[in-house]
């Protein structure tokens, strides 16, 4: 029998190598079990992760842990007032379900907070619970988690595939182009030993000359049909191409430009449901849609003064394009100064800064379009003509707001005229006329040209 050299060496390492990896593996185990079970029960005086979802739907829209917004902040708040001013978790009890009863009865440090903070009372929450008290102030008293790096698993994954793939791109450009050097290197072998060949058997390989030919300009210049052919094509072909680049003039669809602050629809109208005409409030009553006031972001952005993200985490096509929670963050920051908001003292300084927004649908003067009509009395939706915008990062012009994409709208769409007072009189006159049930707005003179053009 044939002896394998090493044979017993590589056994002992393999079973040593498998031991260590079975013992790995326990351990590793062990810590994920007390991972899981470790957040599942609760502290004597409170639940911390219990605490933390009743701290977001009570307490987050005015306090934070570690900084202070419209109320003071709430880390380690019981630890804090029993060591400053010797108040216990009673007082707090008293303080959250009856804040402006404390106050009315003349607590010092009640009316001290209530003093320091813009004689802003907090809002009473008489429904919690000692037991709901205890969870938030377990979370208050929690140390922080840790932060971790923005990119993750999703990011390395997104540098991964490009970079495969641009390395798997350039192996095939590069196979292609050794292939067709090894043709032309065979050929030109092949060629000389032909050559060889023919001249080892005595054969003289002479080129043949070719005739004197008249040149293809030349032959084309004499032929006056092809010349007149040509020129009518060539005069046919470029009217037909200035006709199609001076339609396009002042036609802007795909228009994204970069604001000056970044807002992503996608965030505001899709992930938080926030309805169009709550900033662009003008497009119920006006011709304009508007463009929304700083003090309406500020409504919100007073609170969230950071931006936290999908609790899934970016997408990897966020950190493609540099979508970050530290990017959104920074525009948040952007919109403080402009405002001229301190977000330490939690006011206003007065120095405001002009926002220098881009405009991204612009119809031309001439062209009349009133938003309060589609909007309130035609009932049309906003992504009609702006297309998904909670579903754009960044805002670009959906349509191409053509006459000819009006015209066909106003024949196609049909008029709400079910519980709509507006058109119940010319409804019924129109629908004598035309014997129909339902009417087009062309059917109701939406293709008459004063309706649009002064």
């Amino acid at each position: 029998m044939k002896k394998v050299p090493y044979r017993n060496q590589f056994s002992k390492f393999l079973g040593l190598s498998l031991t260590v990896f079975l013992l790995f593996s326990v351990s590793i185990n062990a810590q994920e079990e007390v991972a899981e079970e470790a957040p599942a029960e609760a502290t004597v005086d409170g639940n911390p992760a219990k605490g933390k979802s009743l701290f977001n739907q009570n307490c987050a829209a005015c306090h934070a842990l570690n900084r202070k917004m419209t109320g003071p902040a709430l880390a380690n708040v019981e630890t804090r007032l029993a060591e400053e001013e010797g108040l216990d978790r009673e007082w707090l009890y008293r303080w959250i379900k009856n804040s402006p009863g404390m106050i009315k009865s003349g607590d010092a440090y009640a009316n001290k907070i209530y003093a320091e903070y813009n004689q802003a009372a907090m809002t009473a929450f008489p429904t919690l619970s000692n037991a709901d008290i205890d969870d938030i102030l377990a979370y208050t008293a929690a140390p922080p988690p840790e932060k971790t790096a923005p990119t993750g698993d999703a990011a390395t994954a997104v540098a991964a595939s490009s970079n495969s793939s641009g390395i798997s791109n350039e192996i095939i450009l590069g196979a292609l182009v050794l292939v067709f050097g090894l043709l032309v290197v065979m050929l030109f072998l092949v060629n000389n030993t032909l050559r060889r060949i023919a001249e080892a058997n005595g054969i003289t390989v002479e080129r043949e000359k070719s005739e004197k030919r008249t040149p293809i300009w030349k032959a084309f210049a004499q032929n006056q049909f092809l010349v007149l052919v040509t020129a009518i094509f060539l005069l046919l072909g470029s009217a037909y191409f200035a006709y199609g680049w001076m339609m396009q003039v002042g036609v802007d669809q795909g228009y994204a430009p970069i604001q000056p602050i970044h807002y992503s629809h996608k965030i505001h109208a899709g992930d938080n449901k926030i309805e169009c005409k709550y900033c662009h409030s003008s497009a119920r009553v006006s011709k304009h849609s508007g463009i929304p006031s700083l003090n309406v972001c500020m409504n919100c952005h007073k609170s969230i003064y950071e931006y936290k993200g999908n609790p899934e985490g970016p997408t990897q096509e966020d950190l493609a394009n540099g979508y970050t929670n530290e990017f959104y963050t920074k525009e948040i920051k952007k919109l403080y100064k402009a405002v001229g908001w301190d977000e330490e003292n939690q006011k206003y300084t007065g120095e405001s800064q002009p926002v220098e927004w881009v405009r991204i649908h612009n119809l031309p003067d001439f062209a009349y379009f009133n938003h309060s009509q589609h909007v309130s009395v035609a009932g049309l939706e906003c992504q009609t003509c702006h297309g998904p915008v909670e579903e754009m990062e960044i805002m670009y012009q959906y349509s191409s707001l053509t006459m000819g994409w009006c015209i066909n709208c106003h024949r196609e769409t049909n008029i709400k005229v079910e519980g709509n007072e507006y058109y119940e009189k010319i409804h019924a006159e129109l629908s004598k006329k035309y014997g129909v049930e339902t009417l087009t707005a062309a059917q109701m003179g939406g293709l008459e040209c004063g309706k649009c053009h002064y």
